[in-house]
């Protein structure tokens, strides 16, 4: 059986290489280090109109980071220190979500993308967090600081040593938005010190198969694969014929 095909949101940004200076379609190379050595082939997805009928050709499928989510799409006024807002690409990557959660392709959203899967749930985002925390390093850096997992989570199961273990990790960060009310069917099974909502699970539902999980961290900024890994797996699990349903905890 060939590799599983892996989408990865991608970046239109101003961009350099060599001599040349353009708007491009970009995305960090550690995202797709972490899916090919997970043993999948990734496949970068622009932030164009109709790309969501790319889903159909893909086994998984990673929102990634990046700019603010764009507040009116959660009926909120934009703070004036919310930046980076892109409404093509946020109304592209909910029609690339809409897609797989209807299709059972397994979902990892990292950072903006657990915040894009709030929104799209109905749920709301802090707009801009306080320094406190740790969530805030450096610009162009990446922070650490502790979360708690829920024992009894998918999540907990991927990074911890197994259920019914109280489980704290360090995790790399980098972001100033995050979860203010939870969007409808998510189920929280992270915390920073602080309170905040740091992972979510969509909870089980009729016919709903595969894993939809988010983590305001950002695994590919670390050593540890495992997240990466465990959506790569699902979504080779997917495609195998006569494959059990895998329903998020």
């Amino acid at each position: 059986m060939s590799a599983p095909v892996i989408g990865l949101s991608a970046y239109a940004e101003p961009a350099q290489w060599a001599v040349w200076q353009a708007r491009a379609a970009l995305l960090p190379a550690n995202y797709i280090e972490q899916v090919t050595e997970a043993g999948g082939v990734p496949v970068l997805l622009p932030p164009v109109p109709g790309v969501a009928s790319a889903l159909s050709r893909l086994d998984g499928l990673i929102l990634t980071g990046g700019g603010d989510v764009d507040p009116a799409g959660y009926g909120a006024e934009q703070d004036p220190r919310t930046s980076r807002v892109q409404p093509e690409r946020d109304q592209a990557e909910l029609e690339l979500l809409a897609a797989a959660l209807a299709d059972g392709v397994p979902v990892l959203g990292i950072c903006r993308g657990m915040q894009l899967l709030n929104v799209a749930r109905g749920g709301t985002l802090h707009q801009h967090l306080p320094e406190e925390g740790g969530h805030r390093p450096a610009p162009g850096t990446f922070g650490s600081h502790p979360v708690r997992l829920d024992p009894g989570s998918r999540l907990a199961s991927i990074l911890g040593p197994g259920r019914g273990t109280d489980l704290t990790l360090d995790v790399p960060t980098a972001h100033h938005q995050g979860i203010a009310r939870l969007g409808g069917g998510l189920v929280p099974v992270a915390w920073a010190q602080d309170g905040l909502v740091e992972a979510v699970e969509l909870a089980p539902g009729p016919g709903r198969r595969s894993f939809a999980l988010g983590v305001q961290w950002h695994p590919e900024a670390s050593q540890d694969r495992r997240l990466v890994s465990a959506l790569v797996t699902a979504a080779a699990d997917g495609r195998a014929p006569g494959s059990p349903l895998i329903v998020t905890a």
